[in-house]
């Protein structure tokens, strides 16, 4: 089964799956060793480890670099976080098409405006046009050329402040211009938004939702109302800061790095996430 039909199964399922966070190929194999089904390739995370904000700072050429990396590195179908689609229509449908080409299973975009600030910075963010972000998940639709390839569209409206009807008018919209799944956004700290828009929209299309502030609701609630997918949204980012900061702070303390060899991996377990055993095989045959 190719990347594209995997990410199908996932997003479309009946039964509750998981998404989880990659930002580089290293983090993506992780992921896919760990056991997860398929991969959410993080716009914060992929800007931040760059060293940039989550703000269209990135060109959507360096995202390509990154996702390709990762899926080089995997086998397990990736989820790319694409903003806006990087500008308009025309920008949209050439990212998917580039994204094709490097074996990347699906793109998320969100009615938001290009550039893009978080979702979890300010209030009242200025949403596009719902019929303007119809045509635009329209035109990805017409251009993707694997019928499997999964254009998620993601609904700000409870981001931006408006109610459950606004987000279901919303996600109606995008449904009937072609989008695979709908992604539901909420940043409360309780799952009320996510409860009020599955009331109204009654497992019309399936749902994807980011429980990264309502993270205390038991997952089994979300189950139960009909969710379809759950991305982990940014964990391994903030797992690995913490440890690069723990880590750099306590050599530098010590002036020596005897402090930390029982904190972190051994080089030997780089060369086997790398797969340099590989190389070391085709060497004996080929040189």
């Amino acid at each position: 089964m190719n990347k594209t039909h995997q990410l199908k199964d996932i997003l479309k399922t009946s039964n509750l799956d998981y998404l989880m966070e990659a930002h580089n190929g290293i983090s993506a194999k992780i992921v896919e060793e760990t056991g997860f089904k398929g991969i959410w390739a993080s716009g914060l995370s992929i800007s931040a480890q760059c060293g940039v904000r989550d703000s269209n700072e990135l060109s959507y050429t360096q995202v390509l670099d990154i996702c390709e990396y990762m899926s080089d590195a995997t086998t397990i179908p990736i989820l790319l976080d694409g903003d806006t689609g990087f500008g308009n229509f025309n920008n949209a449908r050439r990212l998917v098409s580039k994204l094709e080409k490097i074996n990347i299973a699906g793109v998320c975009i969100e009615d938001k405006l290009f550039p893009k600030t978080n979702s979890f910075i300010g209030s009242k963010q200025k949403l596009e046009d719902p019929e303007v972000f119809a045509r635009k998940i329209q035109a990805m639709k017409d251009t993707q050329f694997d019928p499997n390839f999964q254009v998620v569209a993601r609904v700000e409206a409870f981001i931006s402040g408006y109610d459950a009807e606004e987000a279901v008018r919303r996600a109606e919209i995008y449904k009937e211009a072609g989008a695979d799944s709908i992604l539901m956004h909420s940043k409360k700290s309780t799952c009320e938004d996510i409860d009020n828009f599955m009331k109204l929209w009654e497992n019309k299309h399936p749902v994807i939702i980011v429980p990264t502030t309502y993270h205390e609701t038991p997952t089994q609630h979300f189950k139960d109302i009909g969710i379809n997918t759950i991305i982990w949204a940014n964990h391994n980012i903030r797992s690995s800061i913490t440890a690069m900061q723990n880590t750099t702070k306590k050599i530098y303390d010590a002036s020596n790095i005897s402090c930390v060899n029982n904190d972190i991996v051994p080089v030997k377990e780089i060369f086997r996430l790398t797969n340099d055993a590989e190389l070391r095989i085709a060497e004996k045959k080929y040189l």
